[in-house]
């Protein structure tokens, strides 16, 4: 007696077993690399459709560059290099400061939203959601602050660095852009309403961006502020980014750019896991 095989209307076998379905596995770092991409990828779709969120993000540091440019460098002497060198430096690295209250801002937001409860449903390492976030505003960062080096360009700055230092440079800025993002992570993970985010998150940006070597030397300030102006680490990163933009090093050395990277790598050791926690501890309550 012959078999026959049963077949569906659509010329299947019914009687057919399918082949199991093979699970792709990765390992934990693969996954982390992989899934942060895809989140950071998701992030960046959503800019072409928020072009006035873009706009007021790169106005602001635009602003500052004009304001100070033509409003106090001329005020502000410098001993041993240009007033403009010396401002637009500190107001460059400045705008990457401020711009990480935009990733506490926008993981606020996405909680209230409800969409970090659906990517923790996913079977992906819970850094990845975090780390993801902060890729797509550190890209985002790269394009504001490549615009703000243009415009300073355009309005005076003269920087007489050569290749190396210009990528050292903009290493440096890189690092410090990734590293107050994990702070600006922790504020938005800790505290419950979007204001208090943005305001909170301004207390700490003020005094370490103002109270520093941004716009004038340390040794013109009161000495209590003197002492907290000169030993504060956003001094040290723009002392390090002036120094290998323009060769100008007041108060440190060439090595200063070291240091900074020391201090930026120290922070992000303590601040990435406290992130991680924060969202978790969020997520439970």
């Amino acid at each position: 007696m012959s078999e026959h095989t049963l077949t569906s209307p659509a010329g299947i076998a019914t009687g057919a077993v399918s082949p199991p379905l093979r699970q792709v596995s990765r390992g934990q770092l693969a996954s982390i690399v992989v899934d942060s991409a895809l989140l950071a990828k998701r992030s960046l779709m959503r800019v072409p459709r928020q072009p006035d969120w873009l706009f007021g993000a790169t106005i602001q540091p635009v602003m500052f560059i004009l304001l100070f440019r033509y409003v106090f460098a001329g005020a502000i002497p410098i001993p041993g290099t240009s007033s403009v060198d010396y401002i637009m430096s500190g107001i460059i690295v400045q705008g990457l400061v401020f711009g990480s209250i935009n990733t506490a801002v926008g993981l606020s937001e996405d909680i209230k939203k409800g969409l970090m409860d659906r990517f923790r449903s996913l079977p992906m390492p819970r850094s990845s959601i975090l780390l993801g976030r902060i890729l797509a505003d550190l890209m985002l960062q790269v394009f504001v602050t490549a615009i703000s080096i243009g415009v300073a360009l355009a309005v005076g700055f003269r920087p007489n660095a050569n290749p190396a230092e210009w990528l050292g440079a903009i290493g440096l800025m890189a690092l410090m852009a990734f590293t107050l993002s994990w702070i600006g992570a922790i504020i938005g993970l800790t505290l419950r309403s979007t204001e208090a985010v943005t305001s909170i998150g301004l207390v700490w940006i003020f005094p370490l961006t103002f109270a520093s070597s941004a716009f004038v030397m340390p040794q013109t300030m009161p000495g209590w502020l003197e002492a907290f102006a000169k030993n504060q680490p956003v001094t040290l990163i723009i002392d390090a980014v002036r120094g290998l933009w323009t060769g100008y090093y007041p108060q440190a050395s060439s090595h200063t750019a070291l240091y900074a990277v020391i201090w930026l790598v120290a922070v992000c050791i303590v601040a990435i896991p406290t992130a991680i926690w924060a969202y978790e501890r969020r997520m439970a309550n």
